[in-house]
């Protein structure tokens, strides 16, 4: 993943999801259509933060956020989500 040249403003973050499971545990294939949204990322760049609420997370971070957290874009051929620091659950 190569530096990507957006930088989200105020307290929101740029997070890479990560890929969905193609596979259950017991090895079957999951198809497109019934795969779930993960729900599991890394923070790509994040913004300056609120005046008086300065981010708690920053680049390399991997996140647990919302199942319907963020907004999809597509930067240079890759898919990206763009989020309010507040949609993030936890650093994990």
């Amino acid at each position: 993943m190569g530096k990507v040249k957006v930088t989200p403003l105020a307290d929101r973050v740029l997070v890479k999801p990560a890929p969905a499971e193609e596979k259950t545990a017991g090895g079957i294939i999951i198809p497109d259509t019934a795969q779930e949204k993960p729900q599991k990322g890394t923070v790509v760049a994040v913004g300056n933060g609120k005046k008086d609420e300065p981010l708690t997370v920053k680049s390399g971070d991997s996140i647990l956020y919302g199942k319907y957290s963020g907004t999809e874009i597509n930067l240079e051929g890759e898919d990206y989500l763009i989020m309010r620091e507040s949609d993030i659950f936890a650093i994990v």
